[in-house]
């Protein structure tokens, strides 16, 4: 659910006109398509039934029910539309108007700061590989368009190419069948026996993210658009989203970690080379 203030309430309500139970100059019908269009929720859904079922109401259920970033993405689409209309109508948008406008811009903008997804920052094009770049856009895209179960095939496809990263960064032989669990798995042995995690807990964590990508594997292949399957359902396509994020996440923590003791080692030898 958001966490809209009160006060941020009353702005909005007053921005989009809805206290006699209308939203700006919608429809029913074009109310319905534009949030569809906008963020792919169907507003008519039993869910967002509330009171007298009014566009005004069902707008305050979404605002209630949906997360931070789905409802800032919806009202900066209907701030857009306000003004839009006032545009092409040429009608003179007045200071107390503009003034309004610029506090619900600020609110959708700090409710965008969120995402339905923690971490989808560590989703990242880390090499110089145009596929990789690409890759990276599309799932960042797919989530801020409130997809996530639409692109899992490609989250599974980028979480191998970043594992195989990091055992070319460091060594760790594979072939190209080698499925994306064994070379997560071969990846945490070698942080194990490098001493690059402290405690036996973290060693655990990242143990069962090895079992966790081995399902990750079904998922793919058989509730993903890798193939003609059914998809499976938002809610449990954001928790693999949120999982997989946050291993990610705390493995570049690692590894920048790593990099830092790395250059600390190289400055210490080219001092050493210097003679007395």
């Amino acid at each position: 659910m958001s966490d809209l203030s009160s006060i941020e309430k009353v702005k909005l309500e007053k921005m989009f006109d809805m206290e006699a139970g209308y939203v700006l100059d919608f429809s029913n019908r074009t109310f319905q398509e534009f949030i569809i269009e906008n963020t792919n929720i169907d507003i008519a859904d039993g869910k967002y039934d509330y009171a007298s079922g009014s566009k005004a109401n069902r707008l305050r259920t979404f605002w209630a029910k949906e997360a931070n970033y789905i409802v800032g993405k919806i009202i900066s689409a209907f701030l857009e539309y306000w003004k839009t209309k006032k545009l092409i109508n040429h009608i003179e948008i007045s200071q107390a108007e503009q003034a309004l406008f610029d506090d619900c811009y600020t609110i959708a903008e700090r409710l965008k700061q969120d995402s339905i997804v923690e971490n989808i920052d560590a989703i990242q094009p880390y090499s110089n590989d145009k596929e990789f770049s690409v890759l990276a856009k599309s799932i960042r895209e797919s989530i801020q368009n409130n997809e996530p179960e639409v692109t899992l095939d490609r989250l599974h496809t980028y979480v191998v190419k970043y594992t195989k990263k990091l055992c070319d960064k460091y060594g760790i032989s594979y072939d190209r069948n080698k499925p994306l669990h064994s070379l997560f798995g071969e990846y945490v042995k070698y942080l194990r026996q490098n001493r690059f995690i402290e405690s036996q807990m973290t060693e655990r964590i990242l143990k069962s993210s090895i079992s966790i990508l081995e399902s990750f594997n079904d998922v793919r292949n058989n509730q993903s658009l890798a193939h003609d399957n059914p998809i499976l359902n938002y809610h449990e396509s954001v928790l693999i989203f949120n999982n997989v994020s946050s291993a990610i996440k705390f493995i570049e923590a690692i590894e920048a970690e790593q990099s830092e003791v790395d250059e600390q080692d190289e400055v210490q030898a080219e001092w050493d080379e210097i003679p007395l």
